[in-house]
């Protein structure tokens, strides 16, 4: 007698595009890894899921928007956190995520993002580090650490790279941790703090890119990489952001560094106009924006 073979059901089916699988992300990248702990994360703050956006650049993580069951917007090249500021300041209930990579945030993006921390703009920012632009060819990235090569520097790098943290710190980010694809509770924490926290907060998220970055540096496969991950990293909340330089496989700091309140762009907006304005005030904002 032949039975029917029921599908099995993913456990994340639910926030998923099933339609739009196998992902285009290679085995071992981290980008995935880090998706299942969004996901996660949304699964555990108190918010409605049809009043979440993800907004997503170019590069590998900007293909996280086409794989998330949520309403999402697949933009230009570092341009996620513009589109994002314009999808909260136009509907102030929306929860919006940016979700993309350090090429497309902190390179042609870079802009937008010390604006956006600058402005305290309520939006979340996490942040894939693989440390190269790897959708088109593992090139130099403006978090490549010194010595390490890429296709732009075969004979190393030698340009500073940006720390991820102290850059969101010193323009005024209110929550800031990084983590790596190895921390898998904690990174989910970490976004759930993020989630929950009004105004600017990001989490970087340090990823194996084996593929490109690892091959090139002779640094072995993605479990090697996440093994390096497990004995190099060194979790220190609260450290000063002026110290959390990566240095090409040396001991790295992870953590909440920054959490901290101050008003939101639509909070310091509406304090203005109602000094400006008196009784003809109308607050913007819906209920939750604070008077």
């Amino acid at each position: 007698m032949n039975k029917e073979r029921l599908k099995p059901e993913h456990p994340m089916e639910a926030l998923l595009r099933m339609d739009r699988m196998p992902h285009i992300w290679c085995p071992t990248c981290g980008i995935g890894t880090a998706v299942s702990c969004f996901i996660t994360a949304l699964e555990k703050i108190d918010y409605p899921l049809d009043k979440v956006v993800v907004v997503s650049g170019i590069g590998c993580t900007g293909r996280v928007a086409g794989y998330v069951k949520l309403d999402s917007f697949h933009t230009t090249h570092g341009r996620p956190i513009p589109f994002a500021t314009g999808l909260k300041l136009g509907n102030p209930e929306l929860k919006v995520v940016v979700f993309s990579g350090d090429g497309d945030i902190v390179a042609i993006g870079g802009n937008h993002f010390i604006h956006a921390a600058r402005r305290n703009i309520d939006i979340t920012v996490i942040c894939v580090n693989n440390f190269n632009y790897a959708m088109t060819g593992g090139q130099v990235a403006p978090t490549t650490p010194l010595t390490a090569l890429a296709t732009t520097s075969p004979y190393g790098c030698f340009e500073t790279p940006f720390s991820i943290p102290y850059l969101a710190d010193s323009c005024g980010a209110v929550y800031v941790a990084r983590w790596t694809a190895l921390h898998i509770r904690r990174l989910t924490k970490s976004m759930v703090e993020a989630l929950n926290k009004p105004g600017f907060s990001v989490v970087e998220v340090i990823c194996p890119c084996s593929t490109l970055y690892a091959r090139r540096n002779k640094l072995g496969t993605g479990l090697d990489l996440m093994k390096f991950y497990h004995e190099s990293s060194v979790i220190k909340h609260g450290a000063d952001t002026r110290e959390l330089d990566i240095e090409f496989q040396k001991p790295m700091v992870v953590g909440k560094f920054v959490d901290r309140e101050r008003p939101t762009f639509l909070e310091s907006w509406n304090a203005q106009m109602k000094k400006a304005l008196g009784e003809k005030f109308q607050p913007y904002g819906g209920s939750n924006e604070h008077d």
